[in-house]
């Protein structure tokens, strides 16, 4: 085996919203996803893979550093304007991978933080992805939702004319009175908000969250979006066949607002929802065919998943509850988006790797996200003191099939750093207080004052709440969970009395 055999290079290629029912090689009967049926058919189908938790900001930070998210308490979904919070010493998979010699690069959705509390949009931005680990950095701040709405390229917003400076203000009132948002000029919307969030500066005729004036050369065009994404991709691809590399593919399909190219609008007769899952599986099917077409696809290990479980109205009225019809998007699962329940983490994961990986296997395997810190360091060779592998654990053997067992148990968690233990076929929710359901998103939230266990080989549903007929096995995965936690518990967590229950 040659050493550029042992070097694969490494795609993460990360969905937003994407559900664990959303594809038709997970049981998706109406939604049609042929590039990654056939990415399925071709390498291993995962059916225990977890992000760190059901909402973007935590989830993203966990893969890239291995890190559990309630272990840094600014690992919330973020503003578009927040810090980053990755610090400039943690270690990181592309830091880590780049000391074995891998350029990386990370293009698409970032919301992670930029700066370092004061983001200067018309001069330097500092620290960025470069400073964590990334030789190449193409993305949006934040999310498609939130101002501003530019690409930023490296250090700098992209295409921006200096003598049209950019201004962000979140939270308050607008204050550029010249600036027209959704709340007071509904009338230029051509997609209403549902909620209170989703009103405030519009561009491109949707009204996003926060406030912004300024940088219209550089404003981007929803629409194309994915084309821009995808071609710096492909470069970046090109640009380094002839040494290992790690590219951090970060889609922003299915997360709002939801607009399509206009080769996919319409396509799928599930509204907007459906075709832009329809171009994200498009995307997909460009980056496997542009490998093969490089002679890299039998180099290059390639991880298709999610950040989070799905949610239909995320505050956009843009017809995906009405347009679902019997398309389940968390597919046996109970919760979704947002929820401690396992349709909020629990996500689709497929690997490709022709010549590595035994081809149309699926993999029971329990897997965490962040496990591809310590996963793709064994893989490439590079060596690093096991204290800072934070949580990730080495799951190679996972990814290329040859474990089908994984982990022993590991830690999920909805919104609000409320944490979740899986242990084999166990899930322990420890009690929460807080709604039972976020009646505006349709989604249970998981919250309850009595803690809840599941036996998720019986009941992959979670409807039988089974934790008073085990007391001794709710007593032992508290007390695990709060091994776990350490020397960080989440904020306003306390260790169950199991003497009450």
């Amino acid at each position: 085996m040659t050493e550029r055999m042992k070097q694969p290079n490494f795609i993460i290629i990360y969905a937003d919203d994407l559900g664990f029912g959303d594809l038709t090689c997970y049981g998706a009967s109406e939604l049609p996803t042929p590039n990654l049926d056939q990415m399925a058919t071709e390498g291993i189908r995962y059916t225990n893979s977890y992000a760190t938790a059901a909402t973007c900001t935590p989830s993203r930070y966990s893969l890239l550093t291995g890190a559990y998210p309630w272990r840094n308490k600014n690992a919330k979904i973020l503003p578009g304007d927040a810090p980053m919070i990755i610090g400039k010493d943690e270690r990181t998979l592309p830091g880590t991978l780049r000391t074995a010699g891998y350029k990386t690069a990370v293009i698409g959705k970032w919301h992670i933080g930029l700066g370092d509390g004061s983001i200067d949009w018309n001069g330097k931005i500092s620290p960025c992805p470069l400073d964590v680990g990334f030789d190449q950095s193409y993305v949006m701040a934040a999310t498609n939702d939130r101002v501003p709405c530019v690409f930023v390229d490296g250090r700098k917003v992209d295409n921006l004319d200096p003598n049209d400076p950019i201004s962000v203000v979140y939270g308050g009132e607008n204050p550029f009175p010249e600036v027209s948002t959704g709340k007071d000029s509904p009338d230029l919307l051509t997609m209403m908000h549902s909620d209170q969030q989703h009103y405030d500066t519009i561009v491109n005729g949707v009204g996003r969250i926060g406030f912004c004036r300024g940088g219209r050369s550089a404003t981007w065009d929803d629409q194309t979006m994915s084309d821009v994404f995808l071609e710096r991709s492909k470069n970046f691809i090109s640009e380094n066949k002839t040494q290992p590399f790690f590219l951090y593919y970060a889609l922003h399909q299915p997360h709002v607002p939801r607009i399509p190219s206009p080769r996919f609008a319409g396509v799928t007769g599930k509204g907007p929802r459906g075709d832009v899952i329809a171009e994200l599986d498009w995307c997909v099917g460009e980056i496997l065919a542009h490998l093969k077409a490089e002679g890299l696809d039998e180099d290059t290990l390639v991880v298709f998943s999610s950040d989070n479980g799905p949610v239909l109205d995320d505050g956009y009225d843009d017809d995906a509850c009405e347009k679902c019809g019997s398309h389940k998007p968390t597919g046996p699962l109970r919760g979704g988006k947002y929820s401690m329940f396992d349709g909020g983490a629990r996500v689709p994961m497929i690997v490709s790797a022709p010549g590595r990986v035994k081809a149309g296997t699926e993999n029971s395997a329990l897997f965490s996200h962040s496990d591809f810190l310590s996963s793709f360091a064994h893989l490439a060779g590079a060596k690093f003191p096991i204290q800072e592998s934070a949580d990730s654990q080495n799951m190679a053997e996972v990814l290329l099939g040859i474990d089908t067992i994984g982990r022993d148990n590991l830690v999920t968690e909805g919104i609000g750093s409320k944490t979740v233990l899986r242990q084999g076929n166990w899930v322990y929710i420890p009690p929460h207080e807080g709604p039972q359901l976020f009646a505006d998103k349709g989604i249970e939230t998981g919250n309850d004052l009595n803690p809840q266990l599941y036996d998720m080989d019986a009941d992959i549903g979670q409807r039988d709440n089974i934790a008073d007929k085990n007391i001794q096995k709710v007593e032992e995965l508290d007390s695990l969970l709060e091994q776990i936690h350490g020397d960080t518990p989440p904020e306003g967590h306390s260790p169950v009395d199991v003497c009450s229950l």
